[in-house]
Formats: C-alpha cells, sequence, structure tokens
C-alpha cells in the first residue's frame, strides 16, 4: 500500500511540475506582442523593379486588415496600381501608389483608390519586422472617394 501511495505522489507531483512549467510558455507566448502572419499573400512589381509583397498581418496591417476593413479581396486590385510608378514617397519607406477601378455599363462608375507600402524591414514604430533582407510590403489599401474607404462589391468580381 505505501509503494502505491507513493508512487501515486511522485505522479502527482509530477503533474503539478509539468502543469507549472508549461504555463509561463504558453503565457509568453500569447503575450508576445503585435503578433502578426509574415506569409505572403501576393507578390507585385512596380515600375522601379521592387518587389512588394503583401503579407497576411494582423487587423492592424497588411491583407487581413484591409480586406475585412476596406473590402479590397483579390491581388489584382493590388497589382493594379502597385504597377506603376510611386505617386507620394516620404523618404523614409513609405510609399503610396494611387489606382483607378472603373465599372462600364449603364451607370458607369470610376472610383479611385490607393495602396499604402512600408518599404523597410520594420515599421516606423518598430512594432513590425519583417526579418533580415525582408521588407514589410502593403500595409493598407482603400478606396478613396467611398463611405469610410470601403470599396464597393463589384471591385471584387
Amino acid at each position: 500500500m505505501r509503494k502505491i501511495t507513493a508512487n501515486g505522489a511522485t505522479v502527482l507531483s509530477t503533474a503539478i511540475l509539468l502543469s507549472c512549467t508549461a504555463t509561463p510558455v504558453q503565457a509568453a507566448r500569447s503575450a508576445q506582442p503585435n503578433q502578426w502572419d509574415h506569409r505572403v499573400h501576393c507578390t507585385s512589381t512596380d515600375a522601379d523593379g521592387r518587389k512588394i509583397v503583401t503579407r497576411f498581418g494582423n487587423s492592424d496591417l497588411g491583407w487581413n486588415h484591409f480586406t475585412h476593413r476596406h473590402n479590397i479581396k483579390k491581388c489584382s486590385m493590388l497589382h493594379a496600381a502597385l504597377k506603376d510608378k510611386v505617386d507620394r514617397n516620404d523618404g523614409h519607406g513609405r510609399l503610396e501608389y494611387d489606382g483607378v477601378a472603373i465599372r462600364t455599363g449603364n451607370k458607369p462608375v470610376q472610383v479611385r483608390f490607393v495602396v499604402i507600402v512600408q518599404y523597410t524591414r520594420k515599421t516606423k514604430d518598430r512594432k513590425y519586422d519583417a526579418g533580415r533582407g525582408q521588407k514589410i510590403g502593403v500595409v493598407n489599401a482603400f478606396c478613396r472617394n467611398q463611405p469610410n474607404n470601403k470599396c464597393p462589391a463589384w471591385m471584387n468580381q
């Protein structure tokens, strides 16, 4: 009977130790600031030969940001703006490209949109790092002359 009790106590002690050591590791992973998905969703090349990636990102920047907030759901929309020259350059890695989407038919509509690129390894606020030799890429894309900068659904067809 003593052997069973001793073995039971050892197993219980081991389980407690393992659960206590796993908790801080899990807490550290979930507490890491600015989690974002580095994976590349699509790639474009601008008129100056820059390779510009669009990373999945998170709710603050990248594909997951502007897809939900601004309703741009096709890489072809990004390619349309990124294929030309930079429209605005702040000299510190922030590049802006303007694009125009036109719907033809009975009531033609023209929508202007902007693609914002951070062409540096880190964002200006240093929250996000793409890694050695990498660029952050597209951080945002939105429609200028639309309510809440949200693009119309026809742009995704």
